[in-house]
């Protein structure tokens, strides 16, 4: 007894004596701060930490460093990973200090004693505060309710468990993220530009009465008359989700390529200085996070990444996440020499030119975002043989310093009258900008951070030499496009557009062909030559008054207007590689719907995998055939993750949907037809599918969960089970032993019993078995349930290939068990594709 009055006494000496007391962690571990202490920036070793030290509060050098020296309060999680700063990143000196005044504010000031930031407290009775686990600093009243909490005060970062409403913000330099009132997250540029927006409202259908209801239609809603409070929460598993008392279950927006994974992760959602928001993982004490998820997968794609007036491009293929910018010509000057970032500016102002303006012509360029500026009075449509007149009006124009033709089959020119735009550059991309200069166009000076092969306009090369380079060349195709026209005119009994449209525009140009509802009724003799159907639609042979034999697919149904069709349509066209299917192009006539695309002579890879033994052997596809078109299918699915200029996620990879051409070379068909079909009749069809040939579906998308790229490589992992084995992957036999052919495969591989699981129709020399060694590992890789431990298809390209040494992936304990956080059954909805 005698010692515990002792111990009192001395406590009360000690705030008595020192009433600015300084915390330390041995008295914050026991959860709670008294007002009067403080922490100082002369002392970063001082913290304040969460009762397991899972978080500390303390003062860390401003990054980047100032000089002199200045200090930011901040909250970090274990390793040093910066979670919260007191008044969203205000910088003190060092002798600036974080007090927790006795009146119940929490105040931030510098060393001149100027306060710079106060919580705003003062008055509400706050007895203490606490850093919770979770990441929170919360200041308490005396009755242990919560006046004020980091949480309800965000900067940049949502930790777990911290709920975001309609009317929060988080924000980084000029850019902001928030929800709206019927859901709708939006990333936002200087608050005047939207260039990413996601909503409950494209996935959730919600009937008038509230309820969520499958098959109702969502585009005759109004959420927001619905939605009653939204809150977007980051579950602890990586899973970013909306939840409302009108819906059943949370709405899952988005999900951590790592979700569920680890014991021990830190996951949140943070809004960069770059203007993208993504999903970061941090293991406990590492010091360093990993994105897992993006809301903008280009970053090219963020308004105002390059500043005004720069353009951005990828300086290495596949690296979407870290680009380049540049100014556009030698016209101009970057801002700032040490960050491109900052933009560029005109050497000679336009109302300063003293002679007249000329356009600079930028190739395979576009503005980085079309939607900035209404097109109701700017729009241009013009025709292919006057794209001249998108650069005369906006010459004439007093107002234009900008204009740019999309080249995407719309025939549509965009003008710019604010003189902040950024630019978009990549090599794929069907489009022009022209930039309205002072005098002539001059050419960048050459630099290493460009990507030279991009445009020739930026080769740094006097004109002199590009006279002598480009002038033979343009006549010369010229003369080529005559002789072509004469040879064809005088050869063959057909003649007019056809000649223009099927071979010059498609074959040379690659811009897509619009044909009239009536040629393809014509081309396929009224939709009798019926050669397969699918989810999407159903494919008939057509010849083409060009001779050329094509395949057309009628759609079912689709969501999407004209224009936003022909854009889809120009997207799928620009793709263009040995191993998927050429698009040639489309009808968008009233409500019919047809792509039409080059024609696969042996059919799809199902009509020749799965024979009976009973049928000639010679139609038995070969080891090394089967083996190439499992290699081939590998890289065209490889070029539309990550080659193309925005990630293409197949979601429908089956043999049915690998074309074998003359030469049995594999073409992926059916890639990018997602977004055009109707998500009503998707969901109809989808769901047959799933009954029928369920094996081809990763784990996460039968428990309705987001959808990534890995969903394509389960699927192909799949594909290339059945390649081997010449069987359904769906199909249990006595030879399996009544198990999944999957987990059969794992066991006989273990068994070293490789001749019983390849195709017993094979001629057994002539199989590779080092091949087929490498392709059995290969595929149980690919089908591993979570996603993030399988590997991307150009790391399954380079496994195929011998390039990359793998072992076996470890043992499940059922392959075709699901193991998530969310039961198959359950009945939470997600934006497709997110």
């Amino acid at each position: 007894m005698s010692d515990l009055l002792l111990m009192i006494l001395v406590g009360v000496v000690v705030v008595v004596a020192s009433p600015a007391v300084v915390c330390s962690q041995q008295q914050w571990q026991q959860q709670r701060v008294l007002p009067g202490s403080s922490l100082q920036a002369s002392a970063p070793s001082l913290i304040w930490s969460s009762i397991n030290a899972t978080f500390s509060l303390g003062f860390v050098p401003a990054n980047p460093p100032t000089d002199p020296a200045s200090f930011v309060a901040s909250i970090a999680y274990s390793g040093g990973i910066l979670v919260w700063s007191v008044g969203n990143g205000i910088l003190v000196d060092s002798q600036g200090s974080l007090q927790f005044h006795s009146t119940g504010d929490l105040l931030l000031v510098n060393g001149s004693g100027t306060i710079l930031w106060k919580s705003g407290t003062s008055g509400l009775g706050v007895a203490f505060a606490t850093l919770e686990e979770s990441g929170s600093l919360v200041l308490w009243n005396s009755s242990s309710n919560a006046v004020w909490s980091s949480f309800d005060n965000p900067n940049d970062i949502l930790l777990p468990g911290q709920g975001f409403k309609a009317g929060d913000v988080l924000r980084s330099g000029l850019y902001s993220f928030r929800m709206l009132l019927n859901g709708n997250l939006m990333l936002r540029w200087n608050e005047t530009v939207v260039y990413w927006d996601q909503g409950v409202n494209s996935s959730v259908d919600v009937n008038p009465w509230g309820n969520v209801v499958k098959g109702y239609n969502p585009r005759f809603v109004n959420l927001s008359a619905t939605l009653q409070s939204p809150t977007l929460e980051l579950q602890a598993v990586g899973i970013l989700a909306i939840s409302d008392p009108v819906l059943s279950s949370p709405v899952i927006m988005a999900y951590s390529s790592d979700f569920a994974e680890g014991t021990d992760v830190l996951r949140f959602l943070k809004l960069g200085n770059d203007g993208n928001m993504k999903i970061y993982s941090s293991e406990r004490g590492s010091g360093t996070a990993i994105p897992r998820w993006a809301a903008v997968q280009d970053q090219c794609q963020v308004f105002g990444y390059c500043g005004s007036l720069g353009i951005c491009f990828h300086s290495k293929l596949g690296q979407q996440d870290n680009p380049s910018c540049e100014c556009p010509s030698g016209n101009f000057e970057p801002i700032s020499t040490q960050d491109a970032r900052k933009g560029c500016k005109r050497k000679v102002e336009l109302k300063n030119c003293p002679g007249n303006s000329t356009m600079l012509e930028l190739n395979h360029t576009r503005f980085s975002d079309y939607k900035r500026e209404p097109l109701a009075k700017n729009e241009l449509r013009v025709s292919e043989s006057a794209r001249s007149s998108c650069i005369l009006d906006c010459l004439k124009s007093n107002i234009c310093v900008a204009s740019a033709s999309a080249d995407d089959g719309t025939r549509t020119c965009y003008t710019q009258s604010s003189d902040f735009f950024s630019g978009y550059r990549v090599s794929s991309l069907p489009g022009t900008l022209y930039i309205k200069v002072c005098g002539q166009g001059l050419p960048n000076p050459v630099s290493s951070s460009k990507n030279m092969s991009e445009n020739a306009d930026f080769l740094g090369l006097d004109h002199g030499f590009l006279v002598v380079v480009t002038v033979p060349s343009v006549v010369g195709f010229i003369i080529f496009q005559i002789g072509f026209f004469l040879w064809y005119r005088w050869n063959s009994p057909v003649i007019g557009r056809s000649l223009d449209r099927y071979k010059l525009l498609e074959y040379v140009s690659s811009v897509p062909v619009q044909f009239t509802y009536k040629e393809l009724v014509i081309s396929t003799k009224g939709f009798k030559d019926r050669v397969g159907a699918g989810e999407s639609g159903a494919v008939y042979r057509g010849v083409l008054s060009s001779r050329d034999i094509v395949a057309v697919k009628r759609l079912y149904e689709s969501n999407l207007g004209e224009m936003d069709f022909r854009k889809k349509v120009s997207t799928i066209c620009s793709t263009h590689h040995l191993n998927l299917v050429r698009m040639i192009g489309y009808c968008c006539q009233k409500t019919e719907r047809l792509l039409v695309y080059e024609f696969a002579k042996n059919g799809s890879l199902d009509s020749l995998l799965f024979q009976t033994e009973d049928r000639n052997s010679l139609t038995c596809l070969s080891w090394e055939k089967r083996f190439n078109i499992a290699l081939g299918s590998a890289k065209g699915i490889a070029y539309l993750h990550e080659e193309c200029r925005e990630c293409i996620v197949h979601l429908n990879i089956k043999p049915e949907n690998i074309l074998l051409d003359e030469n049995y070379h594999a073409k992926v068909s059916d890639f990018g037809l997602a977004e055009l079909m109707d998500p009503r009749g998707h969901h109809r069809q989808e769901l047959s599918s799933i009954q029928q040939t369920s094996s081809y579906i990763s784990p996460e998308r039968l428990a309705n969960l987001p959808t990534t790229s890995k969903a394509d490589i389960y699927s192909f992992g799949m594909v290339l089970l059945e390649i081997l084995s010449g069987r359904r992957s769906y199909e249990v036999s006595i030879d399996t032993g009544g198990l999944k052919f999957s987990t059969w495969v794992r066991e006989q591989f273990e068994k070293g019993s490789f001749l019983s699981i390849i195709d017993r129709r094979l001629a057994k020399g002539d199989v590779d078995m080092e091949q087929v060694q490498r392709a059995i590992i290969t595929a149980l890789w690919c089908i591993r349930n979570q996603p993030s431990q399988r590997p991307t298809m150009r790391r399954v390209v380079q496994m195929l290939e011998g390039h990359l040494e793998v072992e076996l992936p470890p043992p499940l304990d059922s392959v075709h068990e699901l193991s998530y956080p969310i039961s198959p059954n359950s009945k939470s909805t997600f934006i497709h594709g997110a």
